[in-house]
């Protein structure tokens, strides 16, 4: 829940947000829900959505790649850190 309040409060705002897999994403926050956060970034015209996936033996972490807008849905189960840029 703690995320999803981050979240909220950085809505609108420049942020780099940092996943539990590693990754970097820097952008502006666009919406959040209680299980996403949408975060416009500067792409190449391409939609990214990724989720975490609980698996049998192990958990991994995914995406899927789409043509559309620029907006990038992260799950709020993988953030790790957010910070206004």
């Amino acid at each position: 829940m703690e995320a999803y309040y981050n979240c909220l409060h950085c809505k609108n705002k420049r942020v780099r947000i940092m996943t539990t897999d590693g990754k970097r994403h820097e952008g502006i926050i666009v919406d959040v829900d209680r299980n996403n956060v949408y975060l416009k970034t500067k792409g190449n015209g391409r939609m990214q959505t990724s989720a975490f996936y609980p698996g049998g033996a192990g958990n991994y972490y995914g995406g899927y790649y789409g043509y559309g807008s620029q907006i990038l849905t992260l799950s709020l189960f993988t953030l790790l850190a957010i910070a206004l840029i």
